[in-house]
């Protein structure tokens, strides 16, 4: 039996499988982003999913045929405190936050900003949480008259600046960002500082895909070890921002779902062993967020018709897990992210099929099979549960 050499992670970002046991202290009892896609959209097509698994996950109303599944399923609950982005990958690879990023739902302190406005030598707009394409309609013209960068913030732990293209060169506002992330430390010390970049006119300002993260500096995690063994981490989409850019070898940016999977087809086939880490964000940002059921049922279909590709490119020493981050049910209340469990799909020519893992305690268990398959040395949370999915 050839050994494992490679793994590739690819988070469907915001695709949760239903309300974790303390989802109440989210306001989020009740949310579960798959079965209510399906309840609005009950000819969903998502064959392939169902085919790796997805609809025999505990907790899930899925008709499937349990004879045809081709992969390892189950489903995985969070430690961490919080239900962003940023704790859910860092926990995805290993890293456990007891802490929940802090949040500033009535704005950042007039003191912060007025130390932050020095600092860039600009006033500033805004500073409420709000819908980014909903502020930049409220006072983008105002941007656009005083040169003002426009701040906001959301449900999450981040500090949005939306700035025009044309008023504020990028490379400006990717330098008035990174003074914002030196500086929001300590008990203002927010997941992520975002750049949000826009162009347009009054009626018709639209945000751009010049979007650019700025994260926290994160604890001790699964790429540290993968580099660490000397194998190399492909990061696909924004993982290089969630993780400050650390250990993440080569970096691919993407402004798609479609450019992610096309970037993560192109890694499969010509990258070295270590690991290939991907993030799909158009389920979260494009739909989730927008509370849009169809519009998320319809990007679900598009990642499945993309499966049989995937699955067809793996090497014999590959290993395939499909996973989350977070919910964020379309049809819930508000539009913040929901508290939910997160699906585990494992494939691979070494993996066993129709293995249900059941209910793991940790995103963590992702790391830790990681690192185990790859027989590389680990020192992060989670319990590996490689022994169970390999054939003997």
């Amino acid at each position: 039996m050839a050994e494992i050499r490679r793994v590739i992670i690819i988070v469907l970002d915001s695709v949760g499988i239903g309300s974790l046991p303390d989802a109440s202290m989210y306001g989020d009892d009740g949310s579960h982003t798959l079965q209510h896609i399906i309840e609005n959209v009950p000819d969903l097509r998502i064959s392939n999913l169902l085919k790796m698994g997805l609809g025999c996950i505990e907790g899930n109303k899925i008709p499937s045929d349990g004879h045809s599944i081709i992969a390892a399923f189950g489903r995985a609950a969070e430690q961490s405190a919080g239900k962003d982005t940023t704790t859910g990958h860092w926990e995805i690879a290993g890293a456990i936050l007891e802490k929940p990023f802090p949040v500033f739902p009535n704005g950042f302190p007039d003191t912060f900003m007025q130390a932050f406005e020095s600092r860039i030598g600009r006033k500033t707009i805004g500073n409420y949480a709000a819908s980014g394409t909903k502020i930049i309609d409220e006072l983008g013209q105002q941007h656009i008259e005083t040169g003002k960068p426009i701040v906001y913030t959301s449900a999450d732990s981040v500090f949005q600046i939306a700035m025009h293209e044309e008023i504020i060169p990028l490379e400006e506002q990717y330098g008035i960002c990174n003074e914002a992330r030196k500086m929001l430390v300590g008990e203002l010390a927010v997941g992520r500082v975002i750049a949000r970049p826009f162009n347009g006119k009054q009626g018709q300002f639209y945000r751009t895909a010049a979007r650019k993260d700025f994260s926290l500096e994160p604890p001790y995690n699964l790429l540290d070890a993968v580099t660490a063994a000397g194998l190399v981490v492909n990061g696909i989409g924004k993982i290089y921002d969630i993780f400050g850019g650390r250990n993440v070898n080569h970096s691919h940016p993407t402004k798609s779902n479609t450019e992610g999977i096309s970037k993560t087809l192109e890694m499969i086939q010509n990258s070295g062993e270590g690991l290939i880490f991907t993030n799909l964000v158009d389920f979260d940002m494009l739909y989730g967020h927008r509370r849009d059921p169809k519009g998320y049922a319809s990007c679900l279909e598009a990642f499945d018709r993309e499966i049989p590709a995937i699955v067809e490119a793996l090497k014999t020493e590959d290993l395939l897990i499909i996973t989350a981050d977070h919910g964020n049910d379309p049809t819930w209340k508000g539009t913040d992210h929901t508290r939910e469990y997160i699906p585990i799909l494992a494939f691979g020519h070494q993996i066993k099929r129709n293995y249900n893992l059941g209910t793991r305690q940790s995103f963590a268990d992702i790391a830790a099979t990681t690192a185990e398959a790859l027989k590389i040395s680990y020192s992060g949370k989670g319990t590996s549960f490689y022994s169970y999915i390999k054939n003997k």
